[in-house]
Order: C-alpha cells, then sequence, then structure tokens
C-alpha cells in the first residue's frame, strides 16, 4: 500500500502541482545547483519533502513533538531543538546554500519576525524562501501546540523592501481563511477553483491569499 501512495504523491507532485507550479515546484527549481537547506521552524510535515533527496535538508523547531513526527517521515536529514532566532548562533554566518521559512514569520511578532529576516540574510549563501499569508490572518492554537498561533501579517512591499521578489500563491485572499482551508465546501473542488486562479495572481501578490518570497543572494 505504501509504494502506491508514494507513487499517486509523485505523480500528484509532477503533473496537477507542476502545471499550476505550486510553491515548492517554484522552490525546486531555485534551488538547482544547491548543496544544501537550512529549514526554520519546520514543523511536522514541511514542503521541502517534496524535493527533499536533491539536498541535505537540515530541520530546526523549538516544538519537540513536531520534530518527532518529522523524523518518522524522514524530510530532513537532521534535526535540532532550539529556538529558531537561535540558528544563527547554532551554525554561523553564509553556512547553508539556501534557507527557508515556510509558514514560519507570522507566527512571530514583527519585531522577531524582523530579526528572523536580517538572520536569514546572514545565515544563507545563495537562495532565502519565505512563505506566509498575504497580510494579517488570525488563527490559533493548534495540535497543543503554542507556536500556531498568528501573531503578524506581512505584505509583498515590506518583503520587497528587503530585496525580495514577491510572488503570490494558492489564489485569490478572498477564497482561503484559516488554516488555508477554502472558505466554501466541499473544499476539494473549491480549492480546485483557488488552483485556477493562481495564475492570475502570481504576479499581483497583493491579490493572492498567500505569499513565496525569494531572496537570490548569488546574482
Amino acid at each position: 500500500m505504501v509504494p502506491i501512495i508514494k507513487f499517486l504523491r509523485k505523480a500528484y507532485r509532477y503533473t496537477y502541482k507542476s502545471f499550476f507550479s505550486k510553491y515548492d515546484v517554484i522552490m525546486e527549481r531555485e534551488v538547482k545547483g544547491c548543496s544544501n537547506l537550512l529549514d526554520i521552524g519546520c514543523g511536522s510535515f514541511s514542503p521541502v519533502q517534496t524535493f527533499n533527496k536533491k539536498l541535505y535538508c537540515v530541520g530546526i523547531d523549538a516544538f519537540a513533538p513536531s520534530i518527532e513526527k518529522s523524523k518518522t517521515l524522514g524530510i530532513h536529514n537532521e534535526y535540532h531543538q532550539i529556538d529558531v532566532l537561535d540558528a544563527l548562533e547554532k551554525f554561523g554566518p553564509k553556512s547553508f546554500d539556501v534557507v527557508v521559512a515556510l509558514d514560519l514569520i507570522e507566527h512571530l511578532r514583527k519585531e522577531d519576525g524582523l530579526k528572523l529576516l536580517e538572520m536569514m540574510d546572514k545565515l544563507a549563501r545563495k537562495k532565502i524562501f519565505v512563505y506566509t499569508p498575504n497580510g494579517f490572518l488570525p488563527q490559533g492554537d493548534r495540535e497543543n501546540n503554542p507556536w500556531q498561533v498568528h501573531y503578524s501579517g506581512w505584505s509583498p512591499e515590506e518583503f520587497g523592501a528587503f530585496g525580495y521578489e514577491v510572488l503570490g500563491v494558492n489564489g485569490i485572499k478572498s477564497m482561503r481563511g484559516e488554516f488555508a482551508k477554502p472558505k466554501l465546501k466541499p473544499w476539494f473542488f473549491w480549492a480546485f477553483i483557488s488552483d485556477l486562479t493562481e495564475p492570475f495572481v502570481k504576479y499581483k501578490p497583493s491579490k493572492a491569499f498567500q505569499l513565496l518570497a525569494i531572496k537570490r543572494l548569488d546574482k
């Protein structure tokens, strides 16, 4: 049964997700030629799992149960349970080709989010990715994890001021809500409709539900 599930996931990855150029597909294209990656706030089910075999992946998170879940899935090559803002102290400057913060910065208060962006600049050699909702999206506790609460919202203009290219992802902003679930049911149908709108918001990120901010330090 497991090989069938893996096959279906791979087929979904290289057909549907590639057709709609989902954000993990974009990241996979961008990391070609890179050898290692730091996943800050990796959680239990990081999107890097879709391309983790192509480079050495290190995951850090403050919540031990999330790390344990991720370990069972084999998403990263190594793990460290530390505060996300201690990554520079742990690994040192320019220690990774790629540094990502996926669904993380919105869980930090604004001043800590700014510290995160500055820290990522110091950690990365080639590429930085930040994935977050467009603006503030209220969200409470989840799975008894206090770090799941949202404290800040971020705009395309803010990332642009830090030198990022910003793409709009996950369709039109008004169609999704908490945990990125479609607001209308059946969810699978409205998720598909949301995906159909993705090409229209990709280069108009202010209209999108979520943002993928990319900083290329190697250019």
